[in-house]
């Protein structure tokens, strides 16, 4: 079920809200988690039965984990005992290579089952890759190490586990908000409060708007140029489309992670940030910082700091650098594209980091057209998996070898007028200070009159592409 769908915005979405608003505290939990299993029931009922065996298994392996250092929900640790925990005696040396056992089972299974999907729908075996399983794989993979190095500092109980690893606003797509992020921990609790609930509403028009208004129209002339062939596109028309598929990505992606930060809000949680304005980043690294940021973290947090990160000198930086690329290229999909697309931005990184770092800062002015030259060529990489219409297409962006030819040289004049609106309206959303207005002053009349308007015309234009998913279920 898409968050665009007009049942889940008619008919799941209110009845839910009034279950889960009305209910006491300690079930509101029990409520998420049976509501999240019929949401994603109700677009994957075959494979439901894979995720509900991933939170059992998960739960138990990390009830094992955590019981053999003696937490419990009545035993809280300080920070400090966990650690001295974790530093192996003669006495406890066992129950240490036990625990670490337990944490290698977790993410070998996690992990295991993640790539087994990648293959099989990459296969002609017409098994294709669950909703979400990604995200939810992340979630219970950094649900087993922060319990294995105290981070989550009691044993959760079963239902607040299974509502972390299923909740709905975000096991499509993500935002991978850690378990300690929600605030299921007993002492702590939710708040719940009008401001959040109309900030999250505001936040899932302009997302819902995005998607519907912005994304998907202006996706469209990227469509046209594949249907006209690429080598007959002229290199106007090239960058244009290059342009409109970078702006479809981010306007898709970005307008899911304020639906899923809006729907959290709704429910009391406080506002994951998965996007932080990408485009006005100084250079790609900060780009990638704050272009899915949750990814991007839990990339860092368990798998580049625990290869050393750049603590062991220059090799092994450029080394755990192109590990943590590599392995983000393979994430996103199995085809060879993806595999380039992570090692070119690898290099990138890794030559801004040691090979211009003191250029950037001399002129920001480079980094900054880094990020709006560079990131939609790698878009390209990203979007056409066949290498031989890859090297196509980028002769049509870089015309110096003569290949192919265009049908009409001036055919990006026909779609101009068209796709111009689009454009502008893309720009002008990539400015911080535009977004943020908005939502600071999403209580002014004004303000509250053109949501009100967004949403119904986005709702139209909804009803007219239910089979349109956002970009990233395909990860």
């Amino acid at each position: 079920m898409s968050f665009t769908n007009l049942f889940f915005i008619g008919r799941f979405l209110p009845i839910f809200l009034i279950v889960y608003l009305s209910v006491p505290r300690k079930y509101k939990d029990f409520i998420l988690f049976i509501g999240s299993i019929l949401f994603y029931a109700y677009g994957e009922h075959k494979i439901v039965i894979l995720l509900l065996v991933l939170v059992f298994v998960n739960y138990f392996l990390g009830k094992s984990l955590v019981a053999s250092r003696g937490v419990t929900e009545e035993n809280l640790p300080t920070v400090e005992s966990v650690t001295q925990s974790m530093i192996p005696s003669k006495k406890s040396m066992s129950g240490s290579i036990s625990r670490k056992a337990v944490l290698i089972i977790a993410v070998s299974l996690d992990a295991g089952v993640l790539i087994l999907f990648k293959i099989l729908a990459k296969t002609s075996t017409g098994i294709g890759l669950p909703l979400g399983l990604s995200f939810y794989i992340f979630k219970m993979i950094s649900y087993q190490a922060d319990l294995y190095s105290g981070k989550i500092k009691t044993m959760p109980t079963f239902v607040r586990s299974a509502a972390y690893f299923t909740m709905f606003p975000q096991i499509a797509e993500g935002p991978i908000m850690r378990y300690g992020q929600g605030d299921f921990d007993k002492t702590h609790g939710r708040i719940f409060s009008w401001q959040k609930f109309e900030g999250g509403m505001a936040r899932i028009v302009i997302g819902l708007s995005m998607k519907v208004l912005l994304a998907d129209r202006i996706g469209i002339l990227w469509n046209e140029t594949l249907k006209m062939g690429y080598e007959n596109i002229s290199t106007p028309l090239a960058w244009m489309s290059a342009f409109a598929y970078t702006f479809q990505l981010y306007f898709d992606f970005w307008g899911y992670s304020l639906m899923a930060s809006g729907l959290g809000m709704m429910l009391g949680f406080e506002d994951i940030i998965n996007f932080e304005h990408p485009y006005a980043a100084k250079n790609i690294a900060d780009f990638y910082r704050r272009w899915h940021a949750t990814l991007g973290s839990w990339f860092r947090d368990y798998i580049y700091f625990p290869l050393g990160g750049s603590r062991k000198g220059t090799f092994v930086t450029i080394r755990n650098l192109m590990i943590v690329w590599i392995i983000t290229g393979l994430w996103h999909g199995g085809d060879i594209n993806f595999l380039i697309w992570g090692f070119v931005l690898g290099l990138m990184i890794i030559a801004e980091k040691f090979l211009s770092k003191n250029l950037l800062k001399k002129a920001p002015i480079i980094g900054r057209l880094h990020v709006w030259i560079l990131i939609p060529l790698t878009w390209v990489i990203f979007a056409i998996s066949d290498l031989h219409s890859l090297g196509v297409y980028f002769c049509r962006l870089f015309p110096f070898f003569g290949i192919g030819h265009t049908v009409l040289a001036n055919d990006f004049i026909n779609y101009l007028p068209t796709y111009l609106p689009y454009f502008i309206a893309s720009i002008v959303l990539c400015i911080p200070a535009v977004y943020d207005k908005i939502i600071s002053n999403r209580k002014h009349p004004v303000v509250m009159v053109a949501l009100f308007i967004l949403f119904w015309v986005s709702l139209y234009y909804a009803l007219g592409s239910q089979g349109n998913a956002f970009m990233y279920f395909n990860f």
